[in-house]
C-alpha cells in the first residue's frame, strides 16, 4: 500500500496548475509570463519584477543540507502554516474525514481542518502534559487521515520521547500520515532532537521545520514539509505557483550560510542557557506556582492569579502570551526567553508586583482550571 492510498483521490487524479516557470527555465529573454521588463525602484538587482521558482533550487538544497534529507524529500513555502493546510487539504475529504491532535498544542491544527470542514478528534495530554500513545491508538477511527504531534509541544514545550513517535510510525502505518511538528527542536538541551532521520524508514512520517524560531526569520515565513517523495510531490499539485517572495529566499539563504549558521547557534546556546536562568528564578517568586519543564525557547508559568499578572506585565510594556483558554492550564502564561536585558525587566516587574501584592498573590479565580 501507497502512503498516497490515504489521500483524496480527486487530488491524486487532478492536472496541476502549470506556471511560466514550471514550463520554461534558463533562457535569456522572458515573455511567457506577462511581467514587467523593468525592475522596481529599489530593486537592486535582485530581479522583482520577476516570478520566482516555486521552488528555489538553492534554497531547497541548503534545506536539505540542514535537515539531512533528499531535495525531492522537501517542501518548502511560508511558513509551517502552510504545509498544515496543504496536508489537510490533500489529505482530508470535507465532511467525511478527520485529523487528531491532543491539546493543548499549537492551534492552528484545527483551524485548518475546521477551514476544510474535516473533523477534529481530541486525546488530550496526560496531567503532566506528556504523550499519551496508547490513548491515541486507541482513539485513530477510519476517518482520521492526519495525527499532528508536536515536540518540543507548544504552549508547554515538552519533548515528545522519539520512542513514541517511533511506535505510533509503526503502528499507523497504511491507516494515517503522522506529522511531526519540530518548530522548536533546536531548542532542545541535545541541540537537534528531530525524528527526520526516520523517514525513509516509515512511508507515513512528515516532519515539519521553520526558520521562523531557532533562525530568526519569522517575518521572512520560511518553512518546510519533510516527507515521502510521492507527499511532497502530491502537495505540489495543489500548492499556489509561486509561494515563496524573492526577497524572503535571499533571507534565508543569508540565514543558512556559514557564518549566519554560527550566528544562529550562538543566539540558540544563550536561549538555553537564559532559559535554566529563567527557570529558576521564577520558581523563587511568591505567587508562582508552578514553571513547567521545557526544551523550548519558552516557559509556560502558572501562576495564583495568572490575569493580574498578566496587566501587571503588559501595563509596563511586556507582553506575554495568555494561554488560560487551553485546557488544563487556565492558571499559566507562556513568556518567550528574551534577551538577557528583557529578561531581567520581566523578573524586574514580577518582583515589584509581588512585594507590592498588587494581584499576584492570593485566590485563583473561579474557572481557572476550566
Amino acid at each position: 500500500m501507497s502512503v498516497l492510498d490515504l489521500a483524496r483521490p480527486e487530488i491524486r487524479a487532478m492536472q496541476p496548475y502549470s506556471s511560466a516557470r514550471m514550463e520554461a527555465s534558463g533562457g535569456q529573454v522572458f515573455l511567457n509570463a506577462n511581467e514587467s521588463a523593468w525592475a522596481p525602484v529599489g530593486d537592486d538587482g535582485l530581479g522583482c519584477n520577476r516570478y520566482p521558482e516555486p521552488q528555489p533550487a538553492a534554497l531547497v538544497d541548503a534545506l536539505a543540507a540542514l535537515y539531512g534529507v533528499r531535495r525531492e524529500q522537501l517542501l518548502v513555502g511560508r511558513g509551517s502554516d502552510e504545509a498544515i493546510d496543504l496536508l489537510v487539504r490533500a489529505f482530508c475529504r470535507a465532511g467525511e474525514d478527520a485529523i487528531l491532535i491532543q491539546p493543548p498544542t499549537f492551534g492552528m491544527y484545527a483551524v485548518c481542518a475546521r477551514i476544510q470542514n474535516a473533523g477534529v478528534i481530541e486525546v488530550a495530554l496526560q496531567d503532566d502534559f506528556a504523550l499519551d500513545v496508547d490513548a491515541i491508538l486507541a482513539a485513530v477511527t477510519s476517518a482520521v487521515k492526519l495525527i499532528f504531534i508536536c515536540t518540543p509541544n507548544n504552549p508547554t514545550g515538552q519533548l515528545v520521547p522519539r520512542a513514541s513517535v517511533e511506535r505510533l510510525a509503526q503502528a499507523l502505518a497504511g491507516r494515517a500520515l503522522l506529522v511531526v511538528d519540530e518548530a522548536y527542536v533546536e531548542f532542545t538541551d541535545a541541540g537537534d532532537a528531530s525524528v527526520a532521520d526516520l523517514i525513509d524508514r516509515y512511508d507515513n512520517l512528515a516532519v515539519l521545520r521553520t526558520l521562523s524560531k531557532a533562525w530568526a526569520l519569522a517575518g521572512a515565513r520560511i518553512g518546510t514539509l519533510l516527507a515521502n517523495a510521492e507527499v511532497i510531490a502530491l502537495l505540489k499539485r495543489i500548492m499556489p505557483p509561486y509561494p515563496l517572495p524573492l526577497p524572503c529566499v535571499e533571507a534565508a539563504l543569508i540565514a543558512l550560510s556559514g557564518w549566519g549558521q554560527v550566528n544562529a547557534r550562538n543566539h540558540v546556546a544563550i536561549v538555553r542557557n537564559q532559559r535554566v536562568r529563567m527557570q529558576e528564578a521564577l520558581r523563587q517568586l511568591p505567587g508562582v506556582r508552578e514553571v513547567l519543564p521545557s526544551q523550548a525557547n519558552f516557559l509556560a508559568v502558572r501562576f495564583v492569579d495568572a490575569a493580574a499578572v498578566y496587566q501587571q506585565l503588559l501595563a509596563a510594556g511586556i507582553v506575554v502570551r495568555d494561554v488560560r483558554r487551553y485546557p488544563n492550564l487556565g492558571d499559566a502564561l507562556r513568556i518567550t526567553i528574551g534577551t538577557p536585558d528583557e529578561n531581567d525587566r520581566v523578573l524586574s516587574e514580577l518582583k515589584k508586583a509581588a512585594i507590592g501584592g498588587r494581584g499576584f498573590v492570593g485566590k485563583p479565580a473561579s474557572g481557572d482550571y476550566a
